[in-house]
């Protein structure tokens, strides 16, 4: 039996669809905005505030291992639900917070390891959804991309350990816009230009001393034309720590663009 803590984005339904292929015993602690999982006879609607009932719904069906994927929203501490035990350990929480999501994330992983849980990682039933090095489209970084793409890489490594941010725009070697907590998408919102079309890249790397088990930075068909939209000329992630959405229609879609995809 594994627990699935899912949240949003479409990864922990890929997920889904193969631990059900596999005829793998699951249950899910659903932690999504709408819901998403509540059509799931064995999903489990709780608050990210309801340490105890959590972590009683793992052991009650026997769970040592649970599996997070999708994205959780920092919570609204004053807002939250809380059971004894989320009461006990919401300060540690709350303390993580002020680090960055990454802290967070960490903290939890280190609450059920004390509960005789154990954190797997996320691509341990989806491998094929995290690419090796190399190029994916028929158009690869010239130069001048590569010196973005450099300029990217030296910028996310000079973020603090903690920082939230796992992606950064460089255009012709100025870095243009870094992610903030509003994500991928208004990032990519602030960089269009109008005067620059097919220049720039946008690099997702995970966070600095991020838990790699946990949290790896997600490309789909999305982030492909929200790069369009924004006038760059490819994308970059690093080998075997991301998750990668859609990956056949992500290329089409960017060869049809001109676009790069690549994998450092």
């Amino acid at each position: 039996m594994i627990g699935l803590i899912f949240g949003d984005t479409e990864f922990p339904k890929e997920i889904l669809k193969n631990i059900k292929k596999r005829k793998i015993r699951y249950l899910i602690i659903d932690l999504s905005k709408s819901k998403k999982f509540k059509k799931d006879r064995k999903s489990h609607s709780v608050s990210i505030g309801q340490f105890g009932k959590i972590i009683n719904i793992l052991k009650e069906n026997n769970c040592k291992k649970v599996l997070f994927a999708g994205k959780v929203n920092k919570p609204n501490f004053s807002k939250l639900k809380l059971d004894f035990k989320g009461i006990y350990y919401i300060p540690r929480i709350m303390k993580a917070s002020k680090l960055g999501d990454a802290a967070i994330l960490k903290e939890i992983i280190k609450i059920l390891d004390q509960n005789k849980i154990k954190t797997e990682n996320s691509l341990k039933f989806n491998p094929e959804l995290s690419l090796k090095k190399g190029n994916y489209s028929k158009f690869k970084p010239n130069k001048q991309d590569q010196l973005d793409i450099k300029k990217a890489i030296k910028t996310l490594n000079s973020l603090r350990e903690y920082n939230f941010s796992q992606g950064v725009v460089v255009r012709n070697k100025k870095v243009v816009s870094i992610e903030s907590k509003g994500g991928t998408e208004k990032m990519l919102e602030k960089s269009r230009s109008k005067k620059f079309r097919n220049h720039g890249v946008l690099v997702k790397f995970p966070k600095k001393k991020q838990d790699l088990r946990v949290d790896l930075p997600t490309i789909g068909l999305k982030t492909i034309k929200q790069s369009k939209n924004a006038g760059l000329k490819g994308i970059v992630v690093k080998s075997k720590q991301h998750v990668f959405l859609d990956k056949n229609k992500c290329i089409k879609l960017a060869n049809k663009n001109k676009m790069f995809i690549s994998v450092k």
